[in-house]
């Protein structure tokens, strides 16, 4: 049985993602949605332009299928982001998935990085963007739009799973592929991936060739139509890049979604190169600043071509000051991850303190 209605405080032994348990059994043990009174919040927000009731969201990642995703939404989150969908099946990475680290601030100059004991606020995340067949996945979020509450907003994360030959032409049609069967299934957003630090594939590096970039992204909006379409990137600190991006995506997406992680190399303490000395996306505190200071650039460089882009922060944001300082940065919404798997509450916890402050409101 679920909580009664009228709780204001859920436990603190909520089920949560279990870092020392493999994907498949985190997939397989998806917890039940629980009944707790949520905080409403003043203001007229907006998602990618759709209304929404709150700016919280919750990132591709944390949402294996429908089951977590209903767990979320019952608490206090309005956007749900289905976990990045392909063509075809893909395994997860083994064990470590989520490993802690001791990172006290990433400028994206940092190249390796001690493993922590003990969780510290800052992650190596080791997926590789699993993903179930087409015909499972498609079933799935079919069957949660018509479950979701009125006024929640279904988004699904989609990549392309190239081989090794093929053309950029190739990789967008089979991004639009997956574009096209989200939104027939019931999306109501579509967010490409074109980040990934875990892969040096063509799938995850989109984010640092501007024409290739645009290339897919015009293709994808031409699969989707009017469904309103975001795009996730990762790192760029460099402004000249940023602003090639921002030319040959703005015509075609309604929302840039960052920063997808910094990337950087993990070592154990007795010098073991962890994830086979290869580099892993880093997560949480560690890239706070990096991410905001990423954004600003973005949005002032959309303002100064006075673009209706928009832009949704995501990393290290735990805590309603941290969502205050990147809706003041310009996002008009924000999206969380790794806090989210560990603390459930955290949407609830967020909004309690943004119902009784003063917030920067929404960005229309």
């Amino acid at each position: 049985m679920p909580p009664d209605t009228h709780s204001h405080s859920p436990p603190a032994d909520l089920p949560r993602y279990q870092p020392d348990q493999t994907y498949e059994w985190n997939y397989s043990h998806a917890p039940d949605p629980v009944a707790f009174e949520v905080p409403e919040l003043p203001g007229d927000w907006t998602y990618a332009g759709l209304p929404v009731a709150s700016p919280l969201a919750i990132a591709a990642g944390p949402l294996l299928n429908g089951r977590w995703l209903l767990y979320y939404a019952s608490l206090g989150f309005d956007v749900l982001t289905y976990k990045t969908v392909r063509s075809r099946h893909r395994p997860s990475y083994p064990l470590p998935n989520l490993q802690p680290v001791d990172a006290p601030r990433l400028t994206g100059d940092d190249t390796e990085l001690p493993a922590a004991d003990t969780p510290s606020g800052s992650w190596a995340v080791s997926f590789g963007m699993p993903s179930r067949e087409p015909d499972i996945w498609r079933a799935d979020v079919e069957s949660i739009r018509r479950q979701l509450s009125p006024g929640k907003l279904l988004s699904v994360s989609v990549v392309a799973t190239p081989d090794s030959d093929w053309t950029t032409e190739q990789l967008a049609a089979d991004f639009a592929q997956c574009a096209r069967w989200a939104v027939e299934s019931g999306a109501d957003c579509v967010e490409a991936n074109f980040s990934c630090p875990n892969v040096a594939s063509a799938d995850g590096q989109l984010h640092q060739q501007p024409e290739s970039a645009g290339l897919v992204a015009r293709i994808i909006r031409d699969t989707i139509g009017a469904t309103p379409f975001l795009i996730k990137l990762g790192h760029v600190p460099e402004p000249d890049l940023a602003g090639r991006l921002i030319d040959a995506l703005a015509p075609h997406a309604d929302a840039l979604v960052m920063v997808n992680c910094i990337p950087a190399r993990v070592r154990a303490n007795d010098g073991t190169a962890l994830f086979n000395g290869e580099s892993r996306g880093i997560a949480g505190d560690a890239i706070r600043s990096a991410c905001l200071e990423q954004i600003r650039c973005f949005t002032g460089l959309i303002r100064e071509r006075q673009l209706k882009l928009r832009v949704i922060g995501v990393g290290g944001i735990s805590t309603a000051e941290h969502v205050n300082q990147f809706l003041s940065a310009g996002c008009e919404a924000v999206q969380l991850a790794t806090a989210a798997m560990l603390d459930p509450t955290v949407a609830l916890r967020l909004r309690a303190v943004l119902q009784s402050s003063e917030s920067p409101g929404s960005r229309d």
